[in-house]
C-alpha cells in the first residue's frame, strides 16, 4: 500500500475534532483518559486514520504512564521514528508509515525483550478484536 495522501479538510470531515487535533496536529490526550489506555480486549489495534496495523495487544502491557503501551510494533516497517524536539524535550516521535498520523512517542524505558515502550494516544488508534460477536456465536 502506498501512502495515504489527504488535504486538511478531507482529514477533518473523516475524523473528530480530538482524533484530528492529535493524529493530524501531534497532540496529545491526558494522561489516563483515552479509550484504551487500560483496555485488556485481544486484537490489533490499527491506526485510526488509515487503517493500517501498528500494534498487537500480545505486547500491550500497564506501563503505568496513563497511555496504552507496546514493546513491539507488529511490523517494523509500520511505524516510522522521527526527532521531536517540542515544549523542551528530546523525544523520538512515532508516526504510522502509510499515513503519517501522529502517534506518539517512543522511549527506552520499556519491558524485555525490546527495552521500549511505544507510548500511544487512544486517538490515534482503533481496535479490532478477537472475539466473536453475537451475529457469529448464533446461527
Amino acid at each position: 500500500m502506498g501512502k495515504v495522501n489527504k488535504t486538511d479538510r478531507e482529514w477533518q470531515r473523516e475524523l473528530s475534532p480530538e482524533e484530528y487535533r492529535i493524529t493530524r496536529k501531534k497532540g496529545t490526550e491526558p494522561a489516563f483518559t483515552g479509550q484504551y489506555w487500560n483496555n485488556k480486549q485481544h486484537g490489533t489495534y490499527i491506526c485510526r486514520c488509515c487503517g493500517a496495523e501498528l500494534f498487537s495487544s500480545e505486547t500491550k502491557y500497564d506501563s503505568g504512564c496513563g497511555w496504552p503501551s507496546f514493546y513491539r510494533p507488529i511490523d517494523s516497517v509500520a511505524i516510522e521514528e522521527h526527532e521531536d524536539l517540542s515544549h523542551g524535550m528530546v523525544r523520538t516521535e512515532i508516526v504510522c508509515h502509510d499515513c503519517d498520523a501522529h502517534l506518539g512517542h517512543v522511549f527506552e524505558d520499556g519491558p524485555q525483550p525490546t527495552g521500549l515502550r511505544y507510548c500511544v494516544n487512544s486517538a490515534s488508534l482503533q481496535l479490532k478484536t478477537e472475539e466473536k460477536n453475537d451475529e457469529e456465536t448464533y446461527p
